[in-house]
């Protein structure tokens, strides 16, 4: 197979606490990961004669050198001593800069895709391996389940969560995460809780919160402003560093009656959240073909 496309899915974080400092630079944290229907989509094309790497993202002005696409690709193929080369384009659905973990997904799914398209043979563990060097999203996205995540995010225990529909709202401002996880009023010693106790609150699993809330609605007045808006319909939430927040919401109906409301200065979707991530299914489709 020399061409084929894979979907790299958004997430939500559906709470995430600050446990700690580490000397890397990096924050102690515990948060979990949902995935969502709502996807990128990438397209590869192999290129037999030639080691070389191209990435495309039509209406989206992103350099070709230096992105997180790019970097996968470079990474896997050093790695794996691979002569190939790739076409890649990506089509972006999902804002960048919103905390619904695009750049890390479209990473991800590049990882899976050419282990696939360079016939590398590699595990899910050497690439989640691989992906932890790339950013500390990347790996659940590569593992595929909705996860537990501790350390920096990328210590993972897969959690069987209920099926739920949610409604993104999307403020239409790119938060910065270096600037929240540097900030001096970022709370950075919440207690630490576990997944027993997150699980048997059940959804919308209100009692538990996002630090980064706080000090993103003050550095971002249209994050406040959504969020406020958003909770007259229910319990809404920032997913990672903002921008976007979330509301679980019972039906696709109801979310749809929500977004008939939405203001037109912001954008919005509605989204099923997924046990298993679109890009895993799609791989195990694609290896079905192959076999």
């Amino acid at each position: 197979m020399t061409r084929f496309s894979l979907p790299a899915p958004a997430k939500i974080n559906l709470f995430l606490r600050i446990t700690g400092r580490r000397d890397d630079g990096y924050h102690e944290l515990q948060t979990v990961f949902q995935f969502l229907e709502r996807s990128d989509m990438l397209s590869f094309e192999l290129v037999p004669d030639s080691a070389a790497i191209e990435v495309s993202c039509p209406g989206l002005n992103i350099p070709s050198e230096g992105n997180l696409v790019t970097r996968a690709a470079r990474m896997l193929q050093q790695v794996s001593g691979s002569p190939y080369g790739v076409t890649i384009r990506v089509q972006k659905s999902i804002p960048d800069g919103g905390g619904l973990g695009g750049g890390s997904s479209d990473a991800a799914t590049t990882l899976c895709g050419l282990n696939l398209l360079w016939n590398c043979g590699f595990s899910t563990e050497k690439l989640v391996a691989i992906g932890r060097t790339l950013g500390a999203d990347v790996p659940v996205f590569v593992a595929g389940e909705t996860a537990w995540g501790e350390g920096a995010g990328d210590a993972l225990t897969p959690v069987e969560l209920p099926v739920r529909r949610y409604l993104v709202l999307n403020p239409g401002c790119h938060v910065s995460t270096a600037e929240v996880f540097s900030h001096p009023d970022l709370t950075r010693d919440s207690s630490t809780s576990t997944i027993a106790r997150f699980l048997q609150q059940g959804p919308p699993y209100s009692q538990d919160r996002n630090d980064c809330e706080p000090v993103v609605c003050n550095l971002y007045p249209e994050v406040y402003e959504a969020l406020g808006w958003l909770s007259k319909w229910g319990t809404a939430k920032m997913t990672g560093t903002g921008s976007c927040v979330f509301l679980n919401v019972p039906t696709e109906e109801s979310g749809r009656e929500i977004l008939s409301k939405v203001p037109t200065k912001w954008s919005a979707f509605v989204s099923l959240g997924t046990q298993k991530s679109v890009l895993a299914e799609a791989l195990s489709q694609i290896r079905h073909q192959i076999s």
